[in-house]
């Protein structure tokens, strides 16, 4: 009767430690306090923000310019539903900036004076952020400190913490791709609450 029991035992054991997969808790959702509206078209610009980072990283005019004036376009089609008209006046200020930046962007004639743009355009889509409690996803404010003639910071946004520096890309003059991961996080805003 012993080895009856004792198979049984380890039948169960190898059974439980099988279904362990199965039995995993799902991830927790994150809950916004804003609507959908403005969190679906925060993102929509976001993901524009991206593309003109990542233009910058390949050392891209022609893709500047256009993420860029995507970029405009995404932040005029922010849409405030659910926010008290009182409130907004700071954060609409901050995009008016941004989208000025935006501008000297696109007008810019050289890269350095495009990225020296791109680090204020930063600075200003971050406060936004900010000021408005942004709840839908961490974003990390992530700084590169010899962005401008090696010794001037600059900063960028991103959805990662990990580091892919617009200011020296992958096709620097000195450096070529060696310095794509100079830089840290700097900050982060995270609104985010999970249920």
């Amino acid at each position: 009767m012993q080895p009856i029991l004792a198979s049984f035992f380890l039948l169960l054991i190898f059974a439980s430690c099988n279904n362990s997969d199965e039995q995993k808790k799902p991830e927790p959702k994150i809950t916004s306090k804003h609507s959908n509206y403005f969190n679906n078209s925060v993102q929509s610009a976001m993901d524009s923000y991206a593309a003109l980072t990542e233009a910058f990283v390949n050392w891209d005019s022609t893709a500047i310019t256009q993420h860029a004036g995507e970029l405009k376009t995404r932040l005029d089609s922010i849409n405030f539903y659910g926010f008290d008209p009182q409130t907004i006046t700071a954060p609409v200020d901050t995009l008016v900036l941004a989208k000025g930046d935006l501008q000297a962007i696109t007008m810019g004639s050289d890269i350095t004076t495009k990225r020296h743009h791109f680090d204020t355009l930063t600075q200003h889509l971050y406060a936004f952020l900010d000021k408005v409690k942004y709840d839908a996803k961490k974003v990390y404010l992530q700084k590169c400190p010899m962005a401008f003639n090696d010794a001037e910071s600059g900063h960028w946004l991103s959805p990662v913490d990990s580091i892919r520096n617009p200011y020296l890309g992958l096709h620097h003059p000195k450096y070529g791709k060696a310095m794509i991961d100079c830089g840290g996080n700097e900050a982060v805003i995270d609104f985010t609450s999970k249920k």
